[in-house]
């Protein structure tokens, strides 16, 4: 398709093939320098000279400047095409060898070289074309002759025939030049689009890919951070192991030591048992007498079981805590690195709108429709937004928390600066500068940001979405929310660059419902 534009656009307005030494005249146009010539010297000795194209007049025979980009560009288009030697289209005179031919008369049915072209007649029945072997095609297949209009009500190429008697009588017609202009203009103008498009488009693939380089920049840091804390993780967790198994091990040796140990001791006990037979079987008193006290020889007491526990059982309690303890410490060493802090959040009572009722752990919001008598302070919001904040404030790091959203029918939640307004309807979380919100009401989910409510795409399945995360991370100045359905669901992300510390924001409809904050007990 864009060949046969091209095709279209690098024809010759008298020949119709592609330019040979294109000129142009002062109006604009181009042609071929023998096309042009041919109309010039058939102008002579009249009032004047025109342009065949757009018949401006011209006093004196107009001066011919070569248009040498155009005939770089025809050139290199020609090497692409087919060449006309291939295509079998030689001139009908040159009898004595093959010649090929640079136009067809479709008048004389008969194809010339340029040589014949020269001494062709300039009449105006002659109708030059292409080189063409097939000159059937360039005529009314019904009457014969030369197709010279077109008829816009059938979009059909037809004869003076077919205009004056046949099956498009009484039909609006154009001369095939000036309707051939008429879808130039128009493909210039759909050209004009597809390149503007296309320079769009590349403007976008450029952005993307500029994109896509800071992300795998960003990607291949965190990829390097991560493998590096995983290879600190299995260190820690082979030593860790190496530790617990050794303890363990330690405890079963334990018993090989006491068993051992008692083995000699029972030896010991069997030796002395044997001496002091002997001295029972005595018959000289004397004998018995002045041998040794043997009264601490049969001191039989064993303290070597002091050594097992009670039961003579492992010390589970005691290699579990030492499990725990060195997982503890693995967990605590890597916790900032890759690990986001799931956040503790509580509301905090003093910001709370007086219709709004918070529950006695601070976990949970609910609209009343009766008011809370709370007194009217610089930080609670006032009039008719149901709105409450955090008590924690976070100023870095990653962080999420997550509401159980399925007990309202009309909420937003989201983070804030605490410098956001309190008393007038820009107070409302996401219609202000100061806060970033996801909304849900009448069954739609939209994130609002300085008061620009962007709706989310359809699909979401509010029947499903009882729990929402909101996710920080500070340093990259992100907010994300997600639906914690099955699969859970990324909805959005703002970027920001945050100049103040944030805190949780949560908004109830006054239509009733509660919103109640389920914390951050996964990790993420």
């Amino acid at each position: 398709m864009a060949s046969a534009i091209l095709s279209e656009e690098l024809k010759c307005p008298v020949c119709l093939t592609i330019y040979t030494d294109p000129v142009m005249l002062r109006c604009g146009h181009n042609l071929c320098r023998v096309c042009i010539d041919r109309v010039l010297d058939s102008q002579e000795g009249s009032a004047g000279y025109s342009c065949p194209e757009c018949r401006e007049k011209y006093k004196e025979r107009p001066a011919l400047h070569r248009d040498i980009a155009l005939r770089n560009i025809a050139e290199r288009f020609l090497t692409t095409q087919p060449h006309q030697e291939e295509a079998g289209v030689h001139c009908t005179y040159c009898v004595d060898s093959p010649v090929p031919a640079v136009i067809s008369c479709l008048h004389c049915d008969a194809s010339m070289c340029d040589k014949h072209l020269r001494v062709h007649s300039k009449a105006p029945e002659h109708v030059l074309c292409a080189p063409t072997t097939s000159p059937e095609t360039r005529k009314c297949s019904v009457h014969k002759k030369i197709l010279e209009y077109y008829c816009t009500e059938d979009a059909a190429c037809v004869c003076v025939t077919c205009t004056l008697a046949g099956e498009h009588r009484g039909h609006q017609v154009e001369k095939l030049q000036e309707a051939s202009e008429e879808k130039k203009k128009k493909l210039r103008n759909d050209l004009q689009t597809l390149m503007a498009e296309t320079e769009e488009a590349e403007k976008r693939v450029q952005s993307l890919e500029e994109r896509r380089r800071k992300a795998q920049e960003k990607a291949d840091g965190e990829a390097e951070r991560v493998t590096a804390l995983f290879r600190d993780l299995r260190r820690r967790l082979e030593e860790l192991e190496k530790r617990v198994l050794s303890d363990i091990m330690r405890q079963v040796q334990c018993y090989d030591d006491i068993i051992r140990q008692l083995e000699i001791k029972k030896e010991e006990l069997s030796r002395k048992m044997r001496h002091i037979e002997e001295l029972c079987h005595m018959t000289d008193p004397l004998t018995v007498l002045q041998e040794s006290d043997t009264g601490d020889l049969c001191d039989t007491e064993d303290r070597h079981d002091e050594q097992l526990h009670d039961g003579g059982d492992l010390d589970v309690a005691g290699i579990s805590h030492t499990l725990h303890t060195g997982l503890a410490d693995i967990m605590s060493g890597v916790t900032g690195g890759i690990y986001i802090q799931p956040a503790d959040i509580l509301l905090d009572v003093t910001t709370a709108a007086n219709y709004l009722r918070i529950s006695d752990d601070r976990k949970t919001a609910s609209w009343s429709h009766i008011g809370q008598n709370r007194p009217e302070t610089p930080e609670r919001f006032l009039g008719y937004i149901s709105q409450v904040l955090s008590i924690q404030s976070f100023s870095s790091g990653r962080h999420y928390w997550e509401v159980d959203v399925g007990g309202s029918v009309w909420w937003r939640v989201g983070m804030c600066y605490p410098s956001i307004a309190r008393r007038d309807g820009q107070s409302g979380i996401g219609w202000n500068s100061k806060s970033w919100g996801l909304h849900r009401g009448c069954n739609l989910y939209s994130v609002i940001h300085d008061s620009e409510d962007i709706e989310l795409p359809d699909g979401i399945p509010s029947d499903r979405v009882r729990r929402v995360r909101i996710y920080l991370d500070y340093e990259a100045g992100q907010i994300s929310f997600y639906a914690l359905c099955d699969p859970i669901r990324h909805l959005h992300t703002f970027t920001a660059t945050f100049t103040e510390p944030l805190h949780a924001g949560i908004c109830v409809g006054i239509c009733g419902g509660c919103i109640k904050i389920s914390g951050g007990s996964q990790r993420v």
